[in-house]
């Protein structure tokens, strides 16, 4: 499906992460596309850890143990003339604000649903992001071959649920045991679910090529369910796609390696290929000459042997070459890009140019933060790269009280790459972590132990709630931090942020002082000046 006429390298990227609900078969699937990418050479299941790390995208000990992605990782491959840049996105819902982060850096999403279940609450909320950012959205309908709803029960709850129009591309022949492959509704050929390659032309859906597949007593309705989705189904339309509208839908098992020829073509020939980012007082074009990029992300000790930190950069325009300098807009200095790489999970290579939508990982020693701008020189800003208030405080027990520094040290990496938020009490009392959820607690008690050796636990704070305060006067927000000295905290970033007992306490000390602003999320302009 090759397109003579994308001729320039951004034309030839598709950047695209996979979102889904947990236990629906996105790493799976993420692993499915790299084979066909030769990204690997053989997948591993999730829970199959025979293979080892190289075979797949989860790395953690955690997402190794429990099957699940809770870190975002960034993988590029090859295929059909296309450069692919995949991100896989943590699928627990604890891990909200790294997905989050990571939808900023992306053009198209793949939405994959179980076939049994439909639309599941997770599903929901990650639609609603892409909805924000207008990004086009690609169905994957799973597990076709395991017992499922109605295919037309799942497309009328994607078009109710997300208001999303659907436009389904392939159709399901049989379902569960029966389930022996899928009908092109457009071009009037099969794919079988053992030979998966190769594309038979049929004269049509009563075929003998095709009926003869189901048993006798389904090829009736067989037969009704193509006939009223040619007929009642919306045809696909690139442009209702492009705008988020509409979405193509493909039919498959994931497991079985089948249906992901088709959604991998439908990618190259469909999803777009880098748009404009918007940035303060702008529109960032891709075809522009100098090179533009934010990091979406922080990942420290991918390698453990190495003790790395990677910031992982989208390249917005331009081309980023290894050896250049670029400007770091937050703090005004140079830095120079020696070593830029292209990711497959723990498998990385140098990268000597980028383009963009490419995703690049800068190797770096706390210099780069999430939400940083690098240019070649223009005072640019990216937008929409935020900080969440966390729903969970607690502070940190240290079993070696002589290990304090150590702690310290290692809580701002964990800060800095986004596994939680720390903040740092005006009145000196220990550090406070804050998450969104519980399991980026266990992450952060392996990765302590893992990585820096320092076993710790948890203990309650006073405070159950907290947010970013600010005021349009320096002397009145001087004055209120004072007066609350002992519920004020300073962020990773130097920023102030409030702590409160309770909702109800929040509540009362926002009437007090109706010339400080509360708020939930921290943008990116604000901590820039740090």
């Amino acid at each position: 499906m090759s397109d003579p006429s994308d001729d320039t390298p951004s034309a030839r990227r598709r950047t695209f992460a996979i979102i889904s609900h947990p236990d629906a078969g996105k790493t799976t699937l993420t692993e499915k596309l790299l084979l066909f990418g030769g990204a690997i050479q053989l997948a591993g299941e999730v829970r199959a850890k025979k293979h080892g790390a190289q075979t797949r995208s989860d790395w953690m000990g955690i997402e190794r143990e429990r099957g699940i992605s809770v870190v975002t990782s960034v993988m590029t491959f090859e295929y059909d003339g296309r450069i692919f840049n995949l991100l896989d996105t943590p699928g627990h819902e604890d891990f909200s604000e790294d997905t989050y982060r990571t939808l900023t850096a992306v053009d198209s999403a793949v939405m994959v649903i179980d076939a049994a279940k439909g639309i599941e609450a997770r599903t929901r909320k990650l639609f609603e992001v892409c909805r924000l950012r207008d990004i086009p959205i690609v169905t994957f309908i799973n597990k076709m071959d395991r017992e499922s709803r109605d295919p037309f029960d799942l497309l009328d709850e994607i078009e109710k649920t997300l208001a999303l129009d659907t436009a389904p591309v392939t159709w399901p022949i049989g379902r569960g045991r029966s389930f022996v492959g899928t009908y092109d509704l457009a071009h009037n050929h099969i794919r079988l679910i053992d030979r998966d390659e190769e594309a038979i032309p049929v004269s049509g859906p009563d075929d003998p090529k095709v009926i003869d597949l189901l048993p006798p007593d389904e090829r009736d309705a067989f037969l009704e369910e193509i006939t009223l989705a040619q007929e009642a189904c919306k045809p696909f339309e690139l442009d209702a796609f492009r705008e988020g509208h509409l979405t193509p839908v493909f039919f498959g098992s994931a497991l079985r390696t089948f249906g992901v020829r088709d959604l991998i073509d439908a990618l190259a020939a469909f999803a777009p290929s880098p748009r404009g980012q918007q940035a303060d007082g702008r529109t960032v074009l891709p075809d522009e000459t100098r090179m533009t990029g934010f990091v979406f992300k922080i990942q420290a000790n991918m390698d453990p042997n190495h003790r790395d930190r990677i910031a992982f950069l989208r390249v917005c325009s331009g081309k980023l070459t290894r050896g250049m300098k670029a400007k770091l807009v937050r703090t005004g200095k140079s830095i120079s890009l020696n070593a830029p790489q292209f990711f497959f999970a723990r498998s990385r290579s140098l990268a000597e140019e980028a383009f963009a939508g490419d995703v690049v990982g800068i190797p770096n020693h706390g210099t780069l933060r999430i939400g940083d701008t690098l240019t070649e020189g223009e005072d640019v800003l990216f937008r929409g790269v935020p900080s969440f208030a966390p729903e969970i405080l607690r502070r940190i027990r240290l079993q070696d009280p002589m290990k304090a520094k150590k702690l310290r040290e290692a809580l701002q990496q964990m800060a800095e790459e986004g596994v939680v938020q720390m903040f740092l009490p005006k009145d000196g009392s220990a550090a406070i972590v804050g998450v969104v959820g519980a399991l980026q607690l266990d992450v952060l008690v392996e990765r302590m132990q893992a990585e820096y050796g320092l076993p710790i636990g948890f203990e309650q704070s006073r405070f159950t709630v907290c947010r970013w305060i600010s005021s349009d006067s320096r002397a009145d927000l001087e004055k209120f931090v004072e007066a609350q000295r002992s519920a004020i905290a300073d962020d990773l970033d130097g920023a102030p942020v409030f702590m409160a007992t309770s909702a109800f306490s929040l509540k009362y000390e926002q009437e007090r002082a109706p010339q400080i602003v509360f708020s939930e999320v921290k943008d990116y302009q604000v901590r820039q000046s740090a």
